[in-house]
């Protein structure tokens, strides 16, 4: 297999898995605690706004809904999930991959908390970290939280992955 193919495949599965825990995460939060978490019809609904020319709303719930919006909102989970597990993988390349360190995989879940208080939160109307919703700071805790489960699925999937594909 060469290097890309297997950042590709690595990437790709270590990706879904994490975005998966993600989700597990959210289930155990919303069920187990009452915790609200992010719908992803409301993302979905975001992103379908922006091919319209929309990038940022008062509050996304009470947008117009789009077609498909669900779908479309676990599509771009998905597909950020491995986006930025491809980076992991770039930024800390094949070796890692093959005998993976959870720091790497923590960096990254944790760094990528800056997409959804930079761009996503500020677009759909909940201001910038959450800075409008009614508790900005359990807000904050609970998106930390849960892009740190994404680092941990990372380094859990990449484990998985190095005796598979020994």
């Amino acid at each position: 297999m060469t290097p890309v193919v297997e950042i590709l495949v690595r990437g790709t599965a270590m990706g879904v898995a994490a975005a998966a825990l993600m989700d597990l995460w959210g289930l155990l939060l919303r069920r187990g605690f009452g915790i609200p978490t992010l719908d992803y019809a409301l993302l979905g609904r975001w992103l379908g706004h922006m091919t319209r020319g929309r990038l940022r709303h008062q509050r996304i719930a009470t947008a117009e809904p789009i077609p498909a919006e669900r779908p479309l909102g676990y599509l771009a989970h998905y597909g950020i999930g491995v986006a930025f597990a491809v980076l992991l993988l770039l930024v800390a390349g094949l070796d890692w991959a093959r005998s993976p360190t959870i720091w790497p995989a923590l960096a990254i879940g944790i760094g990528t908390i800056a997409a959804p208080w930079l761009v996503m939160q500020p677009g759909m109307g909940a201001g910038i970290a959450g800075s409008k919703t009614p508790n900005p700071g359990a807000t904050r805790l609970r998106n930390l939280a849960t892009h740190t489960v994404y680092g941990i699925g990372l380094f859990l999937s990449a484990a998985v992955l190095s005796s598979i594909l020994a």
